[in-house]
């Protein structure tokens, strides 16, 4: 990919996503609200020399620890919270216009270039609520990618219940319109980060190898248990079975999605692939970040994306084998993050109880 990506590209028709349905009709207690209307915001631009730029936040990357910071605010550069395995950065000036700048560490080329390739196709294909990519650089170490910045409060953070179901139903009008885009742009054959197929054999062999490491320990002999049980269940023939391939964002992370009051919009592609909707939708539900919002809620979420009683036993089968695979992942930082660990583990018995 070259810098001039966007333009040597033929424009795609605009996306028309499925007709939306409320997450409102869950809760028929709380009366949907007016929303006001988004603002016109200043059209930002990448910065005038964006190799410069990167070439410099690569040096202040590598400073020593006491002078990375006052380096990386010489160069306008202001961090962004919330950055999970990237450095991201605030640059330019509400009245002008401001710029995200993300750096992704180790060398990580190929997670740059999924969210480039996914910011570009959302781009041409006319999907609005993401950010629009401006330039990229996957040569350097680490791969720098500049996008528009997007306005809002993480949902999770939300604190009115209005708020939270007006933006649980923005959520899900943003969601079906990103996977109604089509395949293509190498995304016919590149499967998301995390995927079904990493998550079953996350289950089927790599979780159960390292508990049979740790021997003398009551804990992991009942998550082997737990294993063998659902290893037996059906479900990991439920969910090997073929399913129609949609574009996924790959990340059912509730802190990449935010509310301005009139429209939910969404960051982070860099993990972007094929997946199925039935898949992708339980992913969303179970996301550790899911106990931010109220369990009432997320029936009417998962209705309003088109979950059918047909989907229900893949849906299901996806619930139980997304909440196992976190627990697997918090397992492995159960030294310094037991209690998270113990409340997925809680999570996880409440799904596998009838298996």
């Amino acid at each position: 990919m070259s810098d001039q990506f966007l333009m040597s590209q033929r424009p795609g028709a605009p996306v028309s996503p499925p007709a939306p349905r409320s997450v409102r009709s869950a809760t028929p207690t709380i009366s949907p609200q007016p929303q006001p209307q988004p603002q016109p915001q200043p059209q930002p631009q990448p910065p005038a020399r964006p190799g410069s730029l990167a070439t410099a936040l690569r040096q202040a990357l590598a400073a020593p620890d006491d002078e990375r910071g006052e380096r990386i605010s010489q160069l306008g550069l202001r961090p962004l919270t919330g950055g999970l395995n990237n450095y991201a950065f605030r640059w330019g000036t509400p009245s002008e216009g401001e710029v995200c700048v993300k750096a992704y560490p180790s060398g990580d080329r190929w997670r740059a270039e999924r969210e480039w390739r996914a910011l570009s196709l959302l781009a041409r294909r006319s999907v609005p609520w993401a950010p629009r990519p401006l330039w990229w650089d996957p040569h350097g170490s680490p791969p720098i990618v500049i996008m528009t910045m997007l306005p809002g409060r993480e949902v999770r953070h939300l604190d009115s219940p209005r708020e939270r179901i007006a933006a649980l139903d923005g959520l899900v009008d943003t969601l079906r319109a990103i996977t109604a885009v089509p395949l293509e742009a190498g995304f016919e054959t590149l499967v998301r980060v995390e995927s079904i197929q990493f998550c079953l054999e996350t289950l089927s062999d790599t979780w159960p190898r390292r508990l049979a490491r740790v021997a003398d320990s009551t804990l992991s002999a009942d998550l082997r248990h737990l294993l063998r049980r659902w290893s037996n269940s059906g479900d990991p023939e439920i969910l090997g079975r073929p399913a129609p391939r949609v574009f996924s964002r790959g990340d059912g992370n509730l802190r990449n999605w935010l509310w301005d009051g009139a429209v939910c919009r969404c960051v982070d592609f860099e993990y972007s692939g094929w997946s199925d909707r039935v898949f992708d939708a339980a992913d969303l539900v179970e996301h550790p970040y899911r106990e931010e919002i109220d369990d009432a809620l997320w029936p009417g979420v998962i209705d309003a994306l088109g979950i059918t009683d047909a989907d229900r036993p893949r849906f299901d089968a996806a619930r139980r084998a997304c909440a196992m695979r976190w627990a697997a992942v918090l397992w492995e930082k159960r030294g310094r993050q037991l209690g998270e660990f113990l409340v997925q583990l809680d999570r996880v018995r409440l799904l596998t109880r009838d298996l």
